[in-house]
């Protein structure tokens, strides 16, 4: 299968498409900046709000992209500097945070205990885990198919509470670096806004964009694999199975391919990481055929189908803690 992959070219760096998406993505941040002046003081900033949330996503999926080395330069410091910029500054998230705990779950995709992705304070993916839960987080894990999206406002802070924590660590290979580039993130944001907007309405751009980020975020990364086979600590899965048994593909479509960022086809993501984003179609039959030839289940499904699969598996595991209540 990688040699048929290599032979066909899909693992050719694409220089021309990362430079274009780049300039794409960073002419839609431009929008919103230009925005954010030509309506001034005006509540229609809470749909640039909304618009700039659908933007931060587009950078973090061209920051995911870097950060697989999906497009490297000749010098690896200049992806290191690539990814701080799309990462720290533009996002105020630690990138060395993301590239850690992405390249775990890489490993070990739905593995308990070491997959980082299934072991969620607020959530469980299995009856044990839900079991385990006490206090407040109990509470949720009853209802969480009920509460998942809501909770998904939250990511945004979730996600800087975790860089900062890592930071504080000094995990990362460079912390003074991050923490002042994402300081820089936060000190330019709050003063873009503040200076346009009466305090009321940034507060609520703030609460509008960094909420619908970090649903739009969830919306994207939960079809992944939420409501696929869970691994054992211990399994002995090979990679092969390991990566498609545990991922789910989202039905290919350009409407869908955008939004999503190519992680739609994440069985092939999961194969090969370094695969450009604009290649994933073109390995997916390759993938497919292989998979249907040696019988390991491949499976794809609509946006809808993924969404009704993970609330309804999400569902099933709170409900022993929802029947426990009923019995007392």
């Amino acid at each position: 299968m990688k040699r048929l992959i290599k032979q066909r070219g899909v693992l050719d760096q694409q220089p021309a498409y990362y430079a274009a998406k780049t300039a794409l993505t960073l002419g839609l941040l431009a929008v919103s900046l230009a925005l954010l002046f030509v309506l001034g003081d005006s509540w229609f900033q809470l749909l640039n709000a909304a618009y700039l949330a659908f933007v931060f996503v587009q950078i973090s999926l061209l920051a995911h992209d870097f950060g697989h080395r999906q497009f490297t330069f000749r010098s690896p410091w200049k992806n290191d500097w690539l990814t701080l910029v799309f990462g720290n500054l533009l996002l105020g998230i630690s990138r060395q945070w993301w590239i850690d705990k992405h390249n775990e779950h890489h490993g070990h995709p739905n593995q308990l205990d070491v997959d980082p992705d299934v072991d969620i304070p607020l959530l469980a993916f299995e009856v044990e885990q839900a079991l385990e839960k006490r206090g407040f987080a109990r509470f949720v894990v009853k209802y969480q198919a009920a509460l998942i999206f809501p909770l998904s406002l939250l990511q945004a802070i979730s996600m800087l509470r975790s860089s900062i924590e890592f930071l504080a660590a000094k995990k990362a290979k460079s912390t003074l670096l991050e923490a002042l580039t994402i300081c820089a993130h936060f000190a330019l944001y709050f003063a873009l806004l503040f200076s346009v907007l009466e305090p009321l309405q940034a507060l609520l751009f703030i609460a509008v964009h960094r909420g619908l980020f970090g649903t739009y975020m969830v919306s994207i990364f939960a079809p992944n694999h939420k409501a696929m086979p869970l691994l054992e600590r211990d399994s002995k899965v090979d990679f092969l199975r390991r990566q498609v048994l545990t991922s789910r593909n989202v039905v290919a479509h350009p409407i869908t391919d955008f939004c999503y960022g190519g992680l739609n086809y994440q069985i092939e993501h999961h194969l090969f990481p370094r695969l450009p984003r604009n290649k994933l179609r073109e390995a997916q039959p390759i993938i497919r055929g292989f998979c249907r030839d040696h019988c390991i289940a491949y499976h794809e499904t609509s946006v809808l189908q993924s969404y009704k699969e993970i609330l309804q598996h999400l569902h099933e595991v709170g409900a022993p803690l929802r029947e426990a209540r009923k019995i007392r």
